[in-house]
């Protein structure tokens, strides 16, 4: 399927040099490890595609039986009712399991950094089916050490083909980490939102006044995005959108009590 924004000459030379690079060595499929693909049509087929009734805030997936939450017919979840996050509205394309999940681990902890652009057409599909305008992408920045460590931001090299692809200024120093955080992995949703809290901060001269769309691999409770948006509107952003290749089915604090607003 081609997408809007594949035709652009930006992207055409970001995707071009990959093909060529998976020519020169041979990838295999994230999800699946067939040889000669680095995403195969029937991983991508695989990936479950967020669909019905979703929190218009947060984008978290409801249950037909929530009520409605304003007079307009949108409906929030009850964490967004609790309190407005700092984004406008997070978006992620698929629930995080099978293939996605697979490729995405492959992305993020064993280097297969080719999947970033492979990846990133769902971004760019699911941008396109939102119709949002912004005016600069960011992709949601790791800490000094993690990137050392890594050697590179997997939510960079979703967040660059997508830039090329709807022709907006990719920014990588729009937010940064101002001090270490531990590893989101084994935290719950208090203690996610508590280690992120302050831990960005936005730089002024790009964002002021700005439309930012921030990128994530994937969101779980969308602490991490929303710690960026404050950082971002603290700076004088004027909204910030996020968008995530995959989500977790529920947010980590489905079953936990609600904690005060901080």
């Amino acid at each position: 399927m081609k997408l809007a924004g594949q035709e652009r000459p930006a992207y055409f030379l970001y995707h071009s040099l990959w093909w060529a690079l998976d020519w020169l060595f041979p990838p295999t499929c994230g999800g699946c490890s067939r040889p000669f693909q680095r995403w195969c049509p029937h991983c991508q087929g695989q990936i479950e595609r967020i669909t019905g009734p979703i929190c218009i805030c947060c984008g978290e997936p409801l249950s037909n039986s929530t009520p409605l939450s304003n007079p307009s017919g949108g409906v929030r979840c009850s964490d967004c009712q609790a309190q407005t996050p700092e984004y406008e509205v997070i978006r992620s394309y698929g629930i995080f399991g099978g293939p996605l999940r697979e490729a995405l681990h492959r992305l993020k902890y064993q280097r297969d950094v080719g999947l970033g652009d492979a990846l990133s057409k769902h971004l760019i599909e699911l941008y396109n089916e939102l119709c949002w305008d912004v005016d600069l992408v960011a992709p949601v920045p790791l800490s000094m050490k993690r990137a050392r460590e890594r050697g590179y931001n997997q939510s960079g090299l979703l967040a660059r083909p997508l830039a090329y692809a709807i022709q907006k200024p990719y920014q990588p120093g729009a937010v940064r980490r101002n001090r270490e955080t531990r590893s989101q992995v084994e935290l719950n949703a208090y203690e996610r939102r508590m280690n992120v809290q302050g831990a960005f901060i936005a730089n002024r001269a790009k964002v002021n006044g700005k439309v930012i769309l921030v990128i994530d691999d994937v969101m779980t409770t969308g602490s991490t995005i929303s710690a960026c948006a404050q950082a971002l509107r603290e700076a004088g952003a004027s909204a910030v959108y996020g968008l995530t290749l995959a989500r977790a089915a529920q947010k980590a604090n489905a079953d936990l009590p609600q904690f005060p607003p901080i």
